[in-house]
């Protein structure tokens, strides 16, 4: 039935199941004996067995896979490149040359059934012209304009609704530019199918567990196979000869029929199995990877059973592609030159060589010959031009390598520079005519002098190259020359004057000179020359050019006369020493004098300081001298640096004085056990030198401390206590490690000392506390140091007395007055006949509903009995104490007392002020202010004005609501008004600002009444409160 599926043959056992292969051996029947695939009725399936040309197939295994093409045209590529591009390819696009490839056709495999109805061979060329491309089928041109299904893109040939008839065969690019044409290599073109199986239904088959069984398949055309009898019988194996490239992966395989299911084995028979080799699929594939010249060979594999066994044998050939040992150039050459090229190619087989010239076979002719890969043509002619293409090829491949040759045809020409031209030499010198035209072929030279022909002498001969040397030249030589070059092509020449004039000479002053670090110098150079030449000078130091822009004022170039210049040298410094030169330059030639200068300065740094021994307060250093910069030494200075001293510091040493010629000396009055770094400084009659490198850091021994701490004093304490303070000794001083401090006193008067220990070596003060102590009882003391050396120096004894303790008494006649809304005044009386002096008295203040403990304070110093509290909040009953306090602590706190401050100033301002002016006399009226129930009663008014500009305001103060001002000079002024009460001054009216006049009598028509209101309403009510009297 047509709706079932077929499957091919399979050779089953329950001991074990045969390898899949599903490879097709060329020249043999495919094995179905592993591949299973389901194919419905209606579906037809394609297969075909690829056969591609051996030179540009995949590495052959034994078999070639044909599995994966389906659907889409396949292209087999060969593993290596058979294209080798020449190495003098050109990039310039500017240049003009023939076509190279840059891609080349492949073989394609395009299945009967594909969607994709076109092929595309590819093909890609480089050449400057442009190159173009023809394409040949089966070694004929295809005219593509003949048939539609043809079409050419960027040198790649489309064929649309390709057919096996028409269109499979061997393909083949050429491109031709006007050098040429070049032609790449075959790519086949391959058509594939596979036939349908069977439909024939068929019958079940029956097998008893345990043993095996053989199911019959006809597979489709292309590929019949044959199962045999029980016995083993080897129906599938690799060819008798396997080929195959050396770096791939071989894989032959044997299958064999058998009941018992075979055993297969596999040896090499000339030797042992490569030991990277790999038994697959059940042993029956032998896998060897990386297949090299050694592995080749005869392989055998063995079928056995119990039933008999069956051996097959064939021979592993391992070859390798051919691969460019030698390649060729582009050449250009004259006419009539000699052509030689060679390429080289390894290869197993040995490759053959063949010649293309534009694309089509190079033979052998009169002028030309080829043997093994070598090309020879002599006598070369413009015909001879093109591109030539060199084949190397053995049966696996073929590989390309191209070349232009270039052949040269041109009359003698010269280049700008060797034209007309005048040279100037001076008397007994050499001198090269240039004559060097372009030509080919290589013209001959002729020179003349004047009007006749040269004469070589063994003052004058013509180099092989065409010019012209004289050497010894003389006035004779002056004159015109001629040179003349001549080929097949034409002609052309070149004339040249030359001048002989008397050589240059110089003189430069002072030869030798000698100065010091500071000092100035004027060098002089002189030229003595033709008098028809100008001269040029340049100056050089130790042979470089002077650079004066550059070189910070110290160099300036004089030119005194057209034949002499001057050099300044000023302010001269050691780097200013050398050979000083100058260069004379005319346009016949250049001569150079030099003269030495030497330059004194002070010494260079020493060499390096070494330690050689330390002790506590000792040094021993060694260094090496410095350069003297020609003045010698004659005295050298030590030089110490520790963490402790400001910088580097001359020290005292043995000898006192180190001269000039010592090399080593000892620092002396060192502090022990502190780091230190030393440098010396050499000196001589020009100065002191820069100081050496510094020595290493290196740490004196430690000792016994010989500096006592200083300015021993006593300090305020508590009651019963000695408080001793001194200076802490510095570290520099401190002389080594476990550094503290004896601290000893005793009273007055007796004679033992009592000692005790502080080891902290930053301590500056001990309190001693004895209840039997009475204040203010004095003491001896002295403060002495020790370290893990020993005691050190006590400080001499000073006199301390015991502290007298803190006050013992609280402040009377505590008194709280408020004076505002924010302030509160403190006053207090002290019992001067209690213990412990006050240094000052602490006020504490607090809210009435607060706790003492959140108390807020404020200190007083000395003697003060009273404070003003101010930032208190308004209408607020505050509880308040005093007590003094010394350094010792604090008294106790008087009985605290209460006050409460003022309740705030009215928050209304005055309102509807009405002001009269009188000339300078302002009557001024307001309404009341009417405090809140929070606020102070209103006591009266202030009356603030001053003159704009100012800061500082006038007061009058009234307890009316109206007020007169007098406005005593001319101007304009600022008057505010605000209510007065207990708790301060109340918020100020809007400003008003009134003119001012001075002079004269104002009437009262001039008088003008004004009002500033924030309510109609009661401008009647001012009107009646300010009717004028007979004053107004």
């Amino acid at each position: 039935m047509m709706w079932l599926s077929w499957k091919l043959f399979l050779f089953l056992s329950l001991t074990g199941c045969l390898s899949e292969y599903s490879e097709a051996v060329p020249g043999l029947p495919t094995s179905y004996a592993a591949i299973l695939r389901i194919k419905s009725g209606s579906s037809s399936l394609a297969s075909f067995n690829s056969k591609t040309r051996p030179r540009l197939s995949s590495p052959s295994s034994g078999s070639i896979s044909s599995s994966g093409w389906r659907g889409a045209a396949q292209h087999y590529h060969s593993p290596t490149n058979p294209y080798h591009f020449s190495e003098a390819f050109k990039h310039d696009e500017s240049v003009d040359y023939g076509p190279v490839f840059v891609q080349e056709p492949d073989d394609v495999i395009f299945p009967t059934d594909s969607e994709e109805k076109k092929v595309s061979l590819n093909c890609q060329a480089r050449g400057n012209p442009t190159p173009t491309y023809r394409w040949l089928r089966n070694g004929t041109e295809i005219d593509i304009g003949s048939d539609y299904r043809f079409s050419l893109i960027e040198g790649s040939l489309i064929i649309n609704n390709p057919s096996e008839i028409k269109d499979s065969g061997q393909y083949q690019c050429l491109t031709t530019n006007m050098f040429g044409s070049i032609l790449s290599r075959e790519a086949v073109l391959q058509f594939a199918y596979l036939g349908n199986f069977s439909g024939r239904t068929r019958s079940a088959v029956s097998v008893r567990e345990g043993q095996g069984v053989v199911l019959m398949c006809s597979p489709p055309l292309h590929s019949p196979g044959v199962m045999g009898e029980y016995e083993p019988k080897i129906e599938v194996h690799f060819p008798y000869t396997v080929t195959a490239a050396r770096g791939s992966t071989v894989k032959m395989e044997c299958f064999a029929l058998g009941n018992p299911v075979p055993t297969i084995s596999w040896r090499k028979v000339n030797g042992h199995n490569p030991s990277k080799a790999r038994l697959r699929k059940s042993q029956a594939v032998l896998e060897i990877p990386n297949v090299q010249l050694e592995d080749a060979g005869v392989y055998e594999c063995k079928a056995e059973n119990s039933r008999g066994r069956n051996v097959f044998r064939g021979q592993l050939q391992v070859y390798t592609y051919p691969q460019w040992v030698e390649k060729l150039n582009d050449t250009q050459l004259d006419s009539g030159d000699r052509l030689q090229w060679e390429c080289k190619a390894t290869g197993k087989p040995r490759p053959t060589y063949h010649w293309l010239k534009n694309g089509v076979p190079l033979w052998p002719q009169t002028r030309i010959e080829m043997v093994n890969g070598a090309l020879m043509i002599r006598s070369v002619n413009v015909s001879d031009a093109g591109m030539y293409q060199c084949l190397a090829e053995n049966k696996y491949g073929t590989i390309y390598a191209s070349a232009e040759l270039k052949i040269l045809a041109s009359a003698p020409t010269f280049p700008p520079n060797q034209m007309k031209k005048t040279i100037i030499i001076t008397k007994g010198q050499e001198v090269v005519i240039e004559c060097k035209p372009q030509a080919s072929p290589k013209p001959t030279i002729t020179w003349k002098k004047g009007d006749k022909a040269l004469r070589e002498s063994k003052r004058i001969t013509i180099l092989p190259h065409g010019s012209l040397r004289i050497v010894n030249a003389s006035k004779s030589d002056e004159g015109r020359y001629l040179c003349q070059g001549v080929n097949v092509f034409g002609s052309a020449e070149i004339i040249a004057s030359l001048s002989v004039k008397e050589p240059t000479r110089i003189e430069l002053t002072p030869k030798k000179i000698e100065l010091t670090v500071g000092e100035s110098i004027v060098l002089s150079c002189k030229a003595l020359h033709d008098s028809t030449l100008d001269v040029t000078f340049y100056w050089t130091l130790n042979g470089q050019p002077i650079d004066f822009e550059k070189e910070g004022g110290h160099f300036e170039s004089i030119k005194a006369q057209a034949s002499s210049a001057d050099l300044m040298i000023r302010n001269i410094l050691l780097m200013h020493a050398g050979r000083y030169g100058c260069r004379v330059q005319t346009a016949a030639d250049t001569v150079s004098d030099e003269t030495e200068l030497l330059v004194r300065g002070p010494p260079g740094p020493p060499g390096v300081v070494i330690v050689e021994e330390i002790t506590d307060n000792t040094a021993t250093l060694s260094w090496s001298p410095g350069a003297d910069n020609h003045s010698p030494i004659f005295l050298y200075n030590l030089q110490a640096r520790s963490p402790f001293s400001l910088g580097w510091q001359t020290v005292k040493t043995v000898p006192d004085v180190i001269s000039g010629d010592m090399e080593s000396a000892m620092a002396v009055e060192l502090n022990p056990w502190v780091e230190y770094e030393f440098r010396v400084v050499a000196t001589n009659k020009i100065g002191t030198g820069d100081p050496s490198a510094p020595s290493r850091v290196i740490r004196t021994n430690e000792a016994v401390p010989k500096t006592p701490p200083a300015n021993v004093s006593g300090r305020s304490g508590r009651r019963h206590e000695l408080v001793i303070a001194w200076e802490p000794v510095s570290e520099e001083f401190q002389s080594g490690e476990g550094f503290g401090y004896i601290v000893a006193f005793r009273p007055n008067g007796t004679r033992g000392w009592k000692e005790k220990m502080v080891t902290s070596s930053d301590a500056s003060k001990f309190i001693y506390r004895d209840e039997s102590v009475p204040p203010l009882t004095p003491f001896e003391v002295k403060v002495g140091v020790y370290n893990n050396k020993g005691d050190g120096p006590f400080s001499p004894i000073v006199v301390i007395c015991s502290a007298e303790g803190e006050p013992t008494a609280a402040p009377i006649d505590v008194k709280a007055t408020s004076l505002s809304v924010s302030e509160i005044l403190v006053a207090w009386k002290h019992i001067k006949e209690s213990l412990g002096r006050p240094q000052g008295f602490e006020i504490g203040y607090w809210k009435d509903m607060e706790q003492e403990e959140a108390a807020e304070k404020v200190k007083t110093e000395g003697n003060e009995s009273s404070i003003l509290l101010t930032g208190l909040e308004g209408n607020t009953l505050y509880h308040l104490t005093v007590r003094a306090y010394n350094a010792a602590g604090y008294g106790p706190p008087s009985t605290a007392v209460r006050a409460a401050t003022k309740k705030s100033p009215p928050s209304q301002a005055p309102s509807n002020i009405m002001w009269i002016q009188d000339g300078s006399h302002v009557s001024l009226g307001w309404e009341p202010v009417r405090p809140l129930a929070n606020e102070s009663d209103v006591m009266g008014y202030k009356v603030l004005f001053r003159q704009e500009g100012q800061s500082n305001s006038q007061v009058i103060e009234t307890q009316k609501t109206s007020a007169v001002v007098l406005l005593p000079d001319v101007g304009v002024y600022i008057i505010e008004v605000c209510a007065v009460s207990e708790g301060g001054d109340g918020t100020t009216s809007p400003q008003i600002r009134v003119p001012s006049f001075s002079g004269g009598k104002v009437t009262s028509a001039q008088s003008t009444l004004h009002v500033f209101s924030t309510s109609s309403s009661s401008v009647t009510l001012l009107l009646a409160l300010m009717v004028p009297s007979t004053s107004w």
